[in-house]
C-alpha cells in the first residue's frame, strides 16, 4: 500500500474530483464555473445599467455615511435603534416616561372600557417592575387609581367636546335674515 492509496482512502471524493476536470483546460469544472460566474455577474450589471435600473437611486451624489471613521462592531445595533426609534431605558425610567405621557394617550381613547384596560395594564407593569430585583434606578412611579383616572378622563373629554362645539358655533356664519318680501310670500 502506497502513501497515495492512504490519501485516496481518507478522501474518497478525490478520485471523483479528478474525473470532473475539464479535458481541454485541465482545471476542475468548479473552477471554470467560478471564472464564468464573474463574467455572468458583470453581464447582468451591464444590462441593468443599460435599462437604467441604477438611475435615481436614493443617496445619489451624496457622500457615504460614516466612511473613513473608526470601525464600530455595534454599528448595526445603533442603526436599528435609530431607525426604529427604540428606547433603551431601564424599566423604572421607561415607566416614568410613560407615566408622564399617559394622560395624553388616554385622551386619544374614546371608550371608557379601553381607558380602564389601558390603566389596568399600566398598573400591572408598575407592580411587576417593582417586584423584579434588577439594578438601576428605583421604581418610584405610583400606580394610578383607575376610577379617579376614568372620572378625570371623562371631565377632560367633556370639556374638550364643549370647546369644540363652541369653536364650531363661533366659526359658523350667522343665519341669514329673510327679506321682507320672502316672508310675505310664505304666508
Amino acid at each position: 500500500m502506497s502513501e497515495n492509496d492512504d490519501f485516496d482512502v481518507a478522501d474518497p471524493g478525490s478520485r471523483r474530483r479528478e474525473r470532473e476536470r475539464d479535458d481541454r483546460t485541465g482545471r476542475s469544472a468548479s473552477a471554470a464555473r467560478i471564472a464564468q460566474q464573474s463574467t455572468w455577474v458583470d453581464l447582468q450589471v451591464r444590462q441593468a445599467m443599460e435599462r437604467g435600473e441604477f438611475d435615481d437611486l436614493p443617496g445619489t451624489g451624496k457622500p457615504i455615511e460614516d466612511l473613513g471613521g473608526e470601525h464600530d462592531p455595534d454599528w448595526w445595533v445603533k442603526k436599528l435603534v435609530e431607525r426604529e426609534s427604540i428606547a433603551l431605558l431601564p424599566p423604572a425610567l421607561a415607566l416614568r416616561k410613560e407615566d408622564a405621557g399617559l394622560d395624553a394617550r388616554l385622551d386619544a381613547i374614546s371608550i371608557e372600557r379601553e381607558v380602564r384596560r389601558e390603566l389596568d395594564d399600566f398598573n400591572r407593569r408598575v407592580v411587576e417592575t417593582r417586584r423584579q430585583l434588577q439594578g438601576g434606578p428605583p421604581v418610584i412611579t405610583a400606580v394610578r387609581d383607575v376610577d379617579a383616572e376614568v372620572e378625570a378622563w371623562g371631565e377632560r373629554r367633556t370639556s374638550r367636546i364643549e370647546a369644540q362645539r363652541a369653536a364650531a358655533r363661533a366659526a359658523a356664519p350667522p343665519p341669514r335674515k329673510r327679506s321682507w318680501w320672502r316672508r310675505r310670500r310664505t304666508r
